[in-house]
This record gives C-alpha cells, sequence and structure tokens, in this order.
C-alpha cells in the first residue's frame, strides 16, 4: 500500500464515521463528547487527514450503534496509519537479528524520545501541517518495539558527538534526551558509541547508514539521505557498507566510555 492508497483508506473511514454519526443524529461536538474526543479531531478523522486511533473506533461503534462495523476497520486503519517508508523500514527492523546504525546528523530515530522527534520534524521545511507531524512521530515511536521483542535484537549504534551537543528542541529537551540514551545504552542487547569530534580517523565522512542482518541470513543495507533514502541489497555495496561500520566502530569510544561521555555532558549541563 502506497502513501496515496494510505490516504484513500483513512479518507473512506472517515466517510463511513460521519455517516454513522449522522445516522444517530449527533453533531460533531455531541459525537466528540461520547467518544472522549474533541470536535476538531473528530473532523480531522472525518476528512481522513487523521489516522483514528483504535479506542476512537470501538467508542464511535459504541456511540452510533454501529454493530461493530466501525470497529472492524481497525486493521485497514493500522496498515494505513504510518507513511509507506516508515512501515518499509520497520518491516525490515522486525526482520533483523542484528542491526547496526552509524548517525552524523541527528539522534537516530530508534532512540528519540517523542519530544526529540517532534523537534526535528517542527524544524522541517516545507513546513509539515501538524497532522503529518504527529502522524510522523507516532510511526517513529511505533518502531521502538524493535527493543522488546523476543528473541533480542542486537542493536548497535554509532552517534556522532556533534549530535548530543546540538539542542534540539531547546536544552530541557536535549536533557531529556541525553538521559534517555543512558536508559537505552543498559540494555543487554544494545550498545551505543559515540565518535568524538576530534578523531582524526573517521571511516565514513558520506552520511548517515545501517546495516541490517536479516532472518535467513541475508544482509541488507540502508543509506538515509535527504531526499532518497534506498534499501541496498548489492552484495558488493552492502560489503563495503559492513567493513565501514566495523572501522567506524573501532574508531569510536567503546559503549562503556560512551555511556560515561554521556554522563559528563549531562553533569556539564547543571
Amino acid at each position: 500500500m502506497d502513501d496515496e492508497e494510505a490516504m484513500a483508506v483513512l479518507k473512506a473511514v472517515g466517510r463511513q464515521i460521519k455517516m454513522w454519526r449522522e445516522a444517530a443524529g449527533l453533531s460533531q461536538a455531541e459525537f466528540g463528547v461520547r467518544v472522549g474526543y474533541s470536535e476538531e479531531m473528530v473532523s480531522s478523522v472525518e476528512r481522513g487527514r487523521r489516522a483514528a486511533k483504535p479506542e476512537f473506533l470501538d467508542k464511535a461503534d459504541e456511540a452510533t450503534g454501529a454493530g461493530g462495523k466501525i470497529s472492524a476497520m481497525k486493521e485497514d486503519v493500522e496498515q494505513a496509519r504510518y507513511p509507506k517508508k516508515v512501515r518499509d523500514l520497520k518491516n525490515l527492523e522486525d526482520e533483523a537479528v542484528e542491526m547496526g546504525a552509524y548517525t552524523a546528523l541527528h539522534i537516530h530515530g530508534l532512540l528519540q524520545t517523542p519530544e526529540y522527534a517532534q523537534a526535528l520534524y517542527e524544524m522541517r521545511r516545507p513546513a509539515y501541517t501538524e497532522e503529518e507531524i504527529e502522524r510522523l512521530v507516532a510511526a517513529r515511536m511505533a518502531r521502538k518495539e524493535v527493543f522488546e521483542r523476543v528473541p533480542r535484537t542486537l542493536i548497535t549504534f554509532v552517534q556522532e558527538e556533534s549530535t548530543l551537543r546540538r539542542p534540539v528542541g531547546g536544552r530541557m529537551v536535549q536533557r531529556q534526551q541525553l538521559e534517555h540514551l543512558l536508559e537505552v545504552g543498559k540494555l543487554r542487547h544494545v550498545e551505543i558509541q559515540v565518535m568524538p569530534t576530534d578523531r582524526e580517523d573517521h571511516a565514513s565522512v558520506s552520511g548517515s547508514f545501517r546495516v541490517l542482518k536479516l532472518r535467513g541470513g541475508k544482509t541488507l543495507g540502508y543509506s538515509a539521505a535527504e531526499l532518497h533514502s534506498r534499501v541496498i541489497s548489492t552484495p558488493r555495496e552492502v560489503q563495503i557498507l559492513e567493513m565501514r561500520y566495523g572501522m567506524i566502530r573501532a574508531q569510536a569510544l567503546s559503549p562503556r566510555e560512551s555511556l560515561s561521555f554521556i554522563e559528563k555532558m549531562l553533569g556539564e549541563e547543571t
């Protein structure tokens, strides 16, 4: 399902909700009171601008007496909730038994707090709408399920020091983000490393990328670019990324040194 198809699904669901609401003789405001959402939220869902959450659909079904017909749309809405790029990446992450990521410009998406992600999307130009930002932040947070999956996926990150020092969203958001890195970095199946700015040797100065080893033995790369991110499957190119990532990890601070480095940064902020 591409993004246009996803938006068509959301609009179709919105029209169904509107039809059932009107059949029940409820205004948007009255309906909002019954389902516990604002009139503006109800309007956005009915126009297909926002994806209805599962609890919204269940409450809408009950409020309109739809007999399960609205609740039955939860699976369709869930598939259309997030942009295709995010859905495709999440599918890869769900298949991975090992993942490694080097990030040069900002904190990696899987490590971001909701506040940090919100601030990043708010800075984007041309600007996203509030609905788009809400959808993208929710999609990014949903990908964090990879940390909880059993059996555990080995996940490693290398972050440029500059990404830790840039106060995206302000000092408080930056501090919360650093604290979150310390929490995640203490998980036994996660390793976070910092690449100090003063390192003379650096195996990658061409942008962020990832290496994902999937169940069944296949390895893929993922190159994150400003406008055109892509999955890399050519064995030779994947081999280069694996080699480069190994060198970057060797050049960065060790995971233990990195956590100490982050703790020191937090101390400097107080």
